[in-house]
C-alpha cells in the first residue's frame, strides 16, 4: 500500500463493530431459521436492527423482500429510524410494523378474497362493542347479564384463537351459553354487511389469505425471503399460524425473543411457541445473547439462580462484565404500612445521596398494592407517576364506591348522585335524568329529594321508578348503619347491597381477570377505612390525598405493576410485597397450578432484571385486613436466591411471629368472609423461606429452600430497626421521619425529660417545632 492509501471499509463488516460474537452470529447468519434467545438487557434490538442493515448491505435481500414485526409502534419507529441511520438511506419499502399494521397492509391488497372492498372500515373498540351491543339485543338477550363487554372480548379471544364462528369448540362456546354460535355469526355477518373488520380480524382475515389462497400464499412466500420477529415469546396462537404460513417458502426466519420473560399468557401469549420453535424449524440455529449490558453481577446471580427453577424453558445463564456490585437488600417489615413508609424513605435517602427521583421504579405484583404505597409517597412529600395506568384514587371502581359513601354521608351530592344512580344499571336513562335535573332546579331539591317528588307524583313508574324507590330505601338504610357501624362494614354492605359486587362477579370480560382485579382494588379500599374511625374523616383523608398529588412527571418515581415495567430500566428498583400469596399470586396458583407458579416465576425474572444497580426488596410479617392483622410468609422465590447475593437488613417484624400464610379465600367469595389465610399454611419454625415443592400436583405448597435463615435470624434482622426515639436520643444534624411530615432534620433541641422540644427542618413541609415526647419520630 502507497503513502496516504488506505484499505476501504466494508460497510456489512462495520456493523459487526462492538457487537459480542453471539451477537455478531446472530446478525450474519442470513440463511436458515435462527431463534437468538435474548435475556434481558443483552441488546437485542441492537441485533435486530443491525441484522436487517447486514442483509441491505450485502445485497442478501431489497427492503421490499424484508418483513419485521414488532409488537408496538413506538419499537417499530424507533427499528426503522435506527436501520435508516446504519444503511444510510431510507428502507420505506420494507415491511415493518406490528402485526395489526401488517394485517392491514395485506387485506387492502386483497380485500375482495375475504369478502371485503378494499376501502374497509376499522372499528375500534367503541364501536365494536356498540355493534356487539345491537346484536344482543336484537337476539333479545339481557345485556344486564350477558354484557357486551364479556362478549366482545370473548370474540377477540376466538379470533386469536384463528376460529371463525363454524371453527370454535363446543365447550369455549359454554360461557355464551347455547346462543354463543348464533350471536359470533351474526356479528360476523354485520361486520361483512358493513364492510369493517374489528382489531380480531387484522389477524385472522389475513391467515386465511394465507391458508386459503394458495396463489396469494406462494406471492408472499416467494417475495419476503427474510422474516424477522421480536418479542416472539409473546406471540398469539393466530401470530404464531401467520408466521408460519409466510415462512414456508424461503424459511429464512429469525425469531428473537426470551421464554423467560413470557409473563402475558392472560391476553393470549403462549410460551410455547418459542419453545417449540426448533421442532417447527428443523435445522434451526440457536442462538443465546447472555451478556448483559444493564445490571450488576449479584442481581443477575438472583435473577439466573430464580428463573433456573423452571422447568420448562430454554437454558439461559446471564452474566455482566461490569462487576459484581450491591448484593439484594431484603427488608422485613411490620406490617404494610410500616413497608410504604420505609419505601418511601429509601426514595428519599436516594436523592439526599445525589440520585434522582427518576432513576428509582417501585415494582407491584397486582395494581391493588399501589394504595398503601401512593399515601406513604404522598405523606412523605415526594413526586410519583403511576405509569401504565390510573392512580389508585382515580380508578373507576374506587371513585364509584366513593361516589355512593359521599352521597351517604352528604344527601345533596348531586355530582355522586348522577355518578352512581345507574351503577350498577337501573333503568335510568338520560331522559329520566333530564326529569331529575328539571325538578331539582324547579323545586331548589337535591336530586335525592327530587327523586322522592318525582315518585310521591306518580310522575316516574315502570322498572326505573321501582328500582330508584329501592335505591332511596338503601340510602335511607345506609344513613343508619353509618351511625351505627364502622366505615369498612358499610362499605362492604354499600357494595353487596347495591348489586354492585354482583355485577362485578358477573362480569367475565377478558376471563374475568379485569373483574377480579377491581374487586382486589376495592377491598383494599376496605382495608384502607379500617383506620378511621367514621365515615367523614376516611373521606376527608381521600379528598386530601387526591388534592396534594405533585403535578409533572419528569423527575418523579415511578409506580407500576412488574407487566408494565417490561422493557424498562432503573438504577435502583423496590420490590415490595415479596410474600405468598401476593407473588406469587394466589390466584394464578389456584388457576393454573405449576404452569401458574411458573409463569409468576418468570414475573420475578423480570422484576429483578429491571434493575442496573440496586435491588430492594422487602416483605411485612403481617397485613391488615378486616380489623385484624394476618402474618406472612416472605415468597417462595426469596429462597430461591442463594445467600451470597442477598443480605437480610433490619426491619420491623416484632410484634408478628412467621408461620401462617395466604390462603385460599384470596380474591374470591365476600368482600368480609374471606381473603387470606386459610388455605396455605407453611410450618413455624426455622424456614425463612420455601422453594416450590416439584413433587406431587400442589404447587401451593413451599419446599425446601436453597437458602434458610434460622427465626433467631430474622427476627434479630427484623427488631432492630425501627429506631423509636426517647427524649435524650436527638441531636442536632440527626436525620429524623414523622408519619405525617415526612423526612427531616433536627435543627434546634431545646429544654430537657418531658419537655424537650425540637426545631425540624421536613424536606417538604418547611420547619415545625413540636414537644419530643408526642413527637412520634423515628431515625432516618
Amino acid at each position: 500500500m502507497q503513502g496516504g492509501d488506505y484499505a476501504p471499509v466494508d460497510p456489512a463488516q462495520a456493523l459487526l463493530k462492538g457487537l459480542n460474537p453471539p451477537q455478531a452470529k446472530a446478525v450474519q447468519h442470513t440463511e436458515g431459521p435462527i431463534l437468538v434467545l435474548a435475556g434481558a438487557g443483552t441488546g437485542k434490538t441492537n441485533v435486530l436492527t443491525r441484522r436487517i442493515a447486514y442483509l441491505l448491505l450485502t445485497k442478501s435481500a431489497w427492503p421490499s423482500e424484508i418483513l419485521a414485526v414488532t409488537f408496538t409502534n413506538k419499537a417499530a419507529k424507533e427499528m426503522a429510524e435506527r436501520t435508516e441511520r446504519l444503511v444510510g438511506e431510507s428502507v420505506a419499502g420494507m415491511w415493518l410494523g406490528t402485526f395489526h399494521r401488517l394485517g392491514v397492509r395485506l387485506l387492502r391488497a386483497h380485500a375482495e378474497r375475504v369478502g371485503l372492498k378494499p376501502q374497509f372500515v376499522i372499528l375500534d373498540p367503541d364501536d365494536q362493542q356498540r355493534l356487539v351491543t345491537q346484536v344482543l339485543k336484537d337476539a333479545g338477550l339481557d345485556i344486564q347479564v350477558m354484557t357486551p363487554r364479556m362478549v366482545t372480548n370473548m370474540f377477540n379471544r376466538y379470533k386469536d384463537h384463528g376460529w371463525t364462528p363454524s371453527e370454535v369448540p363446543s365447550d369455549e362456546y359454554a360461557s355464551l351459553g347455547n346462543v354463543g354460535k348464533q350471536i359470533y355469526t351474526e356479528y360476523d355477518n354485520r361486520l361483512k354487511a358493513l364492510n369493517a373488520v374489528d382489531f380480531g380480524d387484522l389477524l385472522l382475515l389475513p391467515l386465511h389469505l394465507l391458508t386459503r389462497h394458495p396463489d396469494i400464499a406462494e406471492k408472499y412466500q416467494t417475495q419476503l425471503k427474510y422474516i424477522l420477529v421480536d418479542e416472539y415469546q409473546d406471540t398469539n396462537t393466530v401470530q404464531y399460524q401467520w408466521l408460519r404460513a409466510l415462512a414456508a417458502g424461503h424459511k429464512n426466519i429469525c425469531v428473537v425473543g426470551d421464554d423467560d420473560q413470557s409473563i402475558y399468557s392472560w391476553r393470549g401469549a403462549q410460551v410455547a411457541n418459542i419453545l417449540r420453535f426448533e421442532h417447527d424449524f428443523e435445522g434451526a440455529e440457536v442462538v443465546r445473547l447472555e451478556q448483559n449490558y444493564r445490571s450488576t453481577g449479584h442481581i443477575l446471580a438472583a435473577a439466573n439462580a430464580v428463573i433456573a427453577n423452571n422447568n420448562h424453558r430454554h437454558g439461559k445463564n446471564l452474566w455482566t462484565e461490569s462487576g459484581d456490585g450491591s448484593v439484594i437488600e431484603v427488608h422485613p417489615q411490620l406490617d404494610d404500612r410500616e413497608e410504604a413508609r420505609f419505601v418511601a424513605d429509601g426514595c428519599w435517602q436516594h436523592t439526599r445521596a445525589g440520585g434522582k427521583y427518576e432513576d428509582i421504579a417501585i415494582l407491584v405484583r397486582t395494581a391493588s398494592q399501589t394504595r398503601a404505597l401512593e399515601e406513604g409517597l404522598i405523606r412523605a412529600g415526594l413526586p410519583y407517576t403511576f405509569v401504565g395506568g390510573l392512580k389508585f384514587y382515580e380508578r373507576k371502581e374506587i371513585r364509584d364506591l366513593l361516589a355512593y359513601l359521599r352521597l351517604i354521608n352528604n344527601p345533596t351530592d348531586n355530582l355522586a348522585f348522577q355518578r352512581i344512580i345507574n351503577v350498577p344499571r337501573r333503568g335510568v336513562g338520560d331522559t329520566t335524568l333530564a326529569t331529575i335535573d328539571a325538578e331539582a332546579r324547579g323545586t331548589g331539591e337535591s336530586y335525592e329529594g327530587a327523586v322522592r317528588n318525582l315518585i310521591r307524583n306518580g310522575q316516574v313508574s315502570g322498572k326505573g321508578g321501582s328500582a330508584m324507590g329501592q335505591f332511596l330505601d338503601n340510602l335511607s338504610t345506609w344513613r343508619t348503619i353509618m351511625q351505627m357501624d364502622t366505615p369498612d362494614r358499610l362499605a362492604e354492605r354499600v357494595l353487596e347491597e347495591s348489586g354492585y359486587a354482583q355485577m362485578l362477579r358477573d362480569d367475565k370480560s377478558e376471563g374475568g381477570e379485569d373483574a377480579k382485579t377491581r374487586i382486589d382494588n376495592l377491598k383494599e379500599m376496605l382495608r384502607a377505612m379500617q383506620e378511621y374511625p367514621d365515615l367523614a374523616s376516611f373521606l376527608d383523608h381521600v379528598a386530601l390525598v387526591s388534592e396534594s398529588d405533585v403535578k409533572g412527571e419528569e423527575d418523579t418515581v415511578k409506580l407500576m405493576t412488574i407487566h408494565a415495567a417490561k422493557g424498562l430500566e432503573f438504577n435502583t428498583v423496590f420490590l415490595p410485597g415479596f410474600e405468598e400469596g401476593i407473588f406469587p399470586h394466589q390466584r394464578s396458583i389456584q388457576d393454573e397450578g405449576q404452569k401458574g407458579v411458573e409463569e409468576e416465576r418468570r414475573l420475578a425474572y423480570v422484576a429483578l432484571t429491571r434493575a442496573r444497580k440496586r435491588m430492594v426488596i422487602s416483605f411485612a410479617s403481617a397485613r391488615r385486613l378486616y380489623g385484624q392483622y394476618m402474618p406472612g410468609t416472605p415468597s417462595r422465590f426469596l429462597g430461591e436466591i442463594p445467600p451470597q447475593h442477598v443480605k437480610m437488613m433490619a426491619g420491623g417484624m416484632t410484634r408478628f411471629g412467621g408461620g401462617g400464610g395466604y390462603g385460599g379465600g384470596y380474591g374470591s367469595g365476600g368482600y368480609g368472609s374471606s381473603g387470606y389465610g386459610g388455605g396455605m399454611r407453611t410450618q413455624q419454625g426455622s424456614r425463612l423461606d420455601t422453594r416450590t415443592n416439584r413433587t406431587g400436583n400442589d404447587y401451593a405448597k413451599p419446599a425446601e429452600p436453597m437458602i434458610a435463615y434460622s427465626q433467631t435470624e430474622m427476627m434479630r434482622a427484623a427488631s432492630a430497626p425501627t429506631k423509636s426515639l426517647s427524649n435524650s436520643a436527638y441531636s442536632v444534624g440527626q436525620k429524623v421521619h414523622h408519619e405525617k411530615f415526612g423526612a427531616g432534620m433536627i435543627k434546634a433541641v431545646e429544654g430537657s425529660g418531658a419537655e424537650t422540644k425540637l426545631v425540624i427542618e421536613f424536606k417538604h413541609a418547611g420547619q415545625k417545632k413540636m414537644l419530643a415526647s408526642l413527637a412520634k419520630l423515628n431515625a432516618s
